[in-house]
């Protein structure tokens, strides 16, 4: 028996995969059902050209400016949290070069992996979740944005990830909505291999083939601790009483710390809040096709079947999820400034969801100092692009098999 804890795209994901090579799996979560977190009212993306690390130079310089912003892409409301301060001081020490380097490496192998492990499902199954593979167009709306994107196109090249730079005339015959803007557009990079989707949809909807394959879910559960045994977990302390299992993964994101540190485990992950909106659409005209990632509000708009979904914005406020208005403010100006009259904004729906960021940038995958106990946590912004992979290679690692991508700089052991 395999015990999940955590009911949100990574933990689901770990589940069906693990299922399908034949091992009894329970997911545990306190919900009343999968992906009502982090993983409900995401930007919808599924973006390995765009998997890159927070961290990374010039960021420390950035950051004073996007605090300054009216509708600036960075908040923080400082608390006395320690956890707080040590995790930005180690984002900062990761603000070089040389660490941006090996951190975009070791994300962009796993979500492109990721990607091709959500394709071979979506063929394999027939999933459905509102998807779409049309691609994302960075939008640039001045030339200053437009010439410092020589930096993302080496980045690009390097890793062989397809793109294509645009003019405005280029962006507008990738995004016919943005005809009635053309004066807020000086140009755009297009990553034609990235995809869209309903995060929450596609949850829901593999947890359902999970469970013909097997799996149990325990909803409304929860979750108190691990029992330990020496070297390895006897069990996890539930509101349904000790569960017992041959093997446990911890999948809850920005709450994956609190479990591992009584067993003497530090993950570094700490919450960065996220908002978003979803428009419903009233011009098919107007509206995108695909993803546009506006950079100046570092907001991204992606069309998911009769809806606009908008994220962005980063809020350093510890676990605290109170929507805060200004937020929804900025999110409306970057959707109805580039596609005016294509969503009725005044029946939006407003959410907030906390990211599980490490602060180099890659997700925490693999064991730990237990034996039995195994870590799928830290995936920041990308949970959705990196989900299917995860999951994919825990359950290969799991079965005995050798995973199909390098899970070797992707543990706890990087920290060291």
């Amino acid at each position: 028996m395999k015990i999940i804890l955590g009911g949100g795209v990574i933990g689901v994901t770990t589940a069906y995969y693990l299922a399908k090579a034949g091992h009894a799996v329970t997911v545990v979560d306190r919900q009343p059902g999968v992906a009502l977190e982090t993983s409900f009212g995401n930007a919808g993306e599924v973006s390995p050209g765009y998997a890159a690390p927070w961290a990374g130079p010039g960021i420390p310089k950035k950051a004073i400016k996007w605090l300054l912003m009216k509708h600036g892409p960075l908040k923080l409301r400082p608390t006395l949290d320690p956890y707080m301060w040590l995790w930005l001081v180690k984002m900062l020490r990761n603000c070089t070069s040389a660490r941006y380097a090996v951190n975009k490496g070791r994300m962009v192998g796993i979500a492109e992996y990721s990607r091709d492990c959500l394709k071979a499902l979506r063929a394999d199954t027939g999933i459905q979740y509102d998807d779409r593979a049309q691609g994302t167009l960075q939008l640039f709306r001045t030339q200053s944005q437009v010439d410092h994107a020589v930096d993302d196109i080496a980045v690009l090249k390097d890793y062989g990830v397809p793109f294509e730079v645009l003019d405005p005339a280029g962006c507008i015959a990738a995004e016919p909505g943005l005809a009635a803007v053309p004066e807020k557009i000086a140009g755009g990079l297009r990553l034609p291999g990235d995809e869209t989707g309903d995060c929450h949809i596609f949850t829901q909807n593999l947890a359902k083939l999970a469970a013909d394959l097997g799996v149990k879910f325990l909803f409304d559960t929860r979750i108190d601790g691990f029992v330990t045994e020496g070297d390895r977990i006897s069990g996890v302390a539930t509101s349904a009483g000790v569960l017992t299992g041959d093997d446990y993964i911890l999948a809850l994101g920005s709450y994956s710390p609190f479990l591992a540190r009584p067993l003497g485990i530090q993950i570094p992950v700490y919450p960065i809040k996220g908002y978003s909106i979803t428009v419903p659409i009233v011009d098919e005209a107007r509206a995108p096709v695909s993803t546009v990632m506006d950079e100046s509000y570092k907001v991204a708009i992606t069309r998911l079947g009769n809806r606009i979904r908008v994220g962005g914005t980063a809020e350093v406020s510890g676990f605290d999820r109170t929507l805060r208005i200004a937020r929804k403010a900025t999110l409306d100006q970057s959707v109805g400034d580039l596609f005016p009259g294509a969503g009725d904004l005044a029946r939006s729906s407003f959410w907030c969801g906390l990211r599980p960021m490490t602060p180099d940038g890659p997700p925490v995958i693999g064991g730990t100092k237990f034996r039995n106990l195994y870590l799928n946590t830290g995936h920041g912004t990308l949970g959705w692009t990196m989900a299917c992979g995860s999951g994919r290679v825990l359950a290969d690692l799991l079965s005995g098999r050798n995973p199909e991508t390098d899970l070797s700089e992707l543990g706890l052991a990087r920290y060291r």
